[in-house]
This record gives C-alpha cells, sequence and structure tokens, in this order.
C-alpha cells in the first residue's frame, strides 16, 4: 500500500501506523528495553510506590489480627510529544510495487525518534519533554575510581539486591563499554573478563546481565536499571502525517510521525549509577 493515494491524502490504518512507527522504536529505543512498557489510552498513568511495607507477624489462633496501613503513594506520569520529519521522493511514497518501500520510511523516522527517546530517558530535563534518568535524586550511586575490574558491578547489584529489586540490565556509552570489553581475566591474559551472552550472540554479560550500548549514555557513565522498576509509558495513539505542500517546487513529500511517551522510576534507589575514571 502506498502513503499517498491521488489526491495526496494519507491512507494508513491505526495498525499500520503502529507497524510502521511504533514497533521500530521500540526495537532501536535502548529505553524500551530495558524498561517496562505501558501503553495507555489516557491522559496519564498512575504509578503506586509503596514507601513502608506492611507489617506481618505472627498471631495466636483465634486472636485479633492487628492492623497496619500500608505507606502508599503514587507517580503520576504523563507522556509527551515526540515527533520527526522526514522528506522522501514522490515516487517512494506512491511505491506500491516495493513491498520494502514503507518499512525504509517507518525506520528512518524511527531512528531520529529512538534517538530523541533515549536521549531523554538518560538525560536530565528535556525541553517540553519528559524528565529522565539524571534528574533523579536518592539512585545508588558508586565511584569505580579506575576502570580494572568489575568490582563496581557486583556492588551495584548487592545494591539493588538490599532494596529489594534487581538489575535487569547495564547500560553504557560506546566508549565505555569499549573499555569494559578490553578488560582481561589477569595481566597477560586474552581472556576478557565480560561473558557472552549464549541467548544472544554479539551481546555480552556482567556478573549475569546484560550489558548493552545507547550513545546517549555519558562516557565513564554505567546505569543499571531493574526492569521491574523503570516504566515508558506511551500513548495509545501515534499519528503519520504525509503533506505535499511542503516541498512542493522539489517535488518532495513530508511525513511526519509523532508518538507520547514519558518515563516513570518508582522505586529511585533501585537504579545504580556507576562513574569510572577511565581504564
Amino acid at each position: 500500500m502506498a502513503l499517498l493515494t491521488t489526491t495526496g491524502a494519507g491512507i494508513l490504518l491505526p495498525e499500520e501506523v503502529n507497524d510502521l512507527v511504533v514497533v521500530p522504536v521500540t526495537r532501536r529505543s535502548v529505553a524500551y528495553q530495558v524498561s517496562t512498557v505501558v501503553v495507555i489510552g489516557s491522559n496519564s498513568y498512575r504509578i503506586p510506590i509503596l514507601a513502608e511495607d506492611p507489617s506481618a507477624s505472627f498471631v495466636a489462633e483465634g486472636a485479633e489480627i492487628p492492623a497496619d496501613d500500608a505507606d502508599i503513594d503514587e507517580l503520576e506520569v504523563t507522556p509527551k510529544k515526540c515527533a520527526a520529519l522526514s522528506t522522501i521522493s514522490r515516487e517512494l511514497a506512491s511505491d506500491t510495487i516495493n513491498p520494502g518501500a514503507q518499512d525504509m520510511i517507518g525506520e528512518a523516522l524511527a531512528r531520529d525518534s529512538a534517538k530523541v527517546i533515549d536521549r531523554a530517558f538518560f538525560g536530565t530535563t528535556t525541553p517540553n519533554g519528559p524528565s529522565g534518568l539524571k534528574s533523579l535524586t536518592g539512585v545508588a550511586e558508586i565511584d569505580a575510581g579506575s576502570l580494572t575490574n568489575l568490582d563496581a558491578f557486583a556492588e551495584g547489584q548487592s545494591m539493588a539486591e538490599t532494596v529489594g529489586a534487581a538489575t535487569s540490565f547495564w547500560v553504557a556509552s560506546p566508549a565505555t563499554a569499549l573499555q569494559l570489553g578490553q578488560l582481561k581475566e589477569a595481566t597477560g591474559s586474552n581472556r576478557p573478563l565480560l561473558q557472552p551472552d549464549p541467548t544472544k550472540p554479539g551481546r555480552r554479560l556482567i556478573h549475569g546481565v546484560p550489558l548493552l550500548v545507547s550513545e546517549a549514555v555519558d562516557d565513564f557513565t554505567v546505569w543499571g536499571i531493574p526492569q521491574a522498576f523503570s516504566f515508558v509509558v506511551q500513548a495509545q495513539e501515534a499519528t503519520l502525517d504525509v503533506s505535499t505542500d511542503a516541498f512542493f517546487t522539489s517535488d518532495k513529500v513530508a511525513v511526519k510521525t509523532t508518538l507520547r511517551v514519558a518515563f516513570g522510576w518508582p522505586h529511585k534507589e533501585a537504579i545504580v549509577k556507576i562513574e569510572h575514571g577511565g581504564s
């Protein structure tokens, strides 16, 4: 199916927009990969926060059970609009013969959207967008010093476990991932400290936890993400709009996508931030 009819109007159905916009972004965005993704049909999403567990106790048979109210708060997450605009030739937009034409368009727009989403996720506060990991206070922080071993990662996993969580993914910049990949078991050894992931060739593990790479992460920083306590909240409606007017003189077609997303971390203490000074 072409993006254009003879009148220039878009004729994609909602499920086709999802395949062209949402699915490629989900596949490319590291934020989506390391988080629990929630799709909502409302304006915002409320994540319950259990600030203090209720107290259980042993009681005698037939005796009254002591009442202890749980201390529950909530985190409200409101998705923000992420938009991407690209131009393509009129021939490609009208292509009904090449089955990969639409996929090419979707992938190009998804690359831009995924980069913007990941920069927001691993950043501070994005203008007109959501707040990211760097804006959080109270995360578990570790100064690894010179990066010569993986002890800081074992410490980070332990810190997450102490607060009732588990580190699901480590995420580093390409430069930091290279430094980690070059660490050896011992002086004079060629065996790397990082373990291969038998389920996904090419992916590496640190103490059994997958290491992912994102250009959105600062060099000398590694994030430990507990997937159960990291949320990407996405509004249900994604749009793809086509215009033949904006670039009339060059006979190009403008293709615009919008996707509304935001992030939530209801258990900040479970997030690990490792900083190091190189190797």
